[in-house]
């Protein structure tokens, strides 16, 4: 199953969003199969400003120990988060 993992940074974090940011890289390429996409949100600067993961899990409390253990997270980065399942409805690749 698919869930979303959406963030927003606390404003004015930016800083810290950039000194953790190889952590957090190296989070979610451990991840493996179990990522299937993430990127920043950005804002009207295009600078980075919260994040989408999508991740491929048996259930929503898998999905939450992986947003809880977000180097991002740990960090204190976001203002807010959540966790939600979702369905691919349009231009789902094969196999998801």
């Amino acid at each position: 199953m698919l869930f979303i993992i959406e963030t927003k940074d606390r404003h004015g974090a930016l800083d810290l969003r950039l000194k953790t940011r190889d952590e957090h890289l190296k989070y979610l390429d451990a991840l493996g199969e179990k990522l299937v996409l993430a990127g920043p949100f950005l804002d009207e600067n295009e600078k980075p400003c919260g994040s989408l993961i999508v991740v491929k899990v048996e259930n929503i409390a898998q999905a939450k120990e992986i947003a809880k253990n977000d180097p991002y997270q740990l960090a204190g980065l976001f203002e807010s988060s959540s966790t939600r399942a979702w369905l691919w409805a349009i231009n789902k690749p094969e196999g998801l």
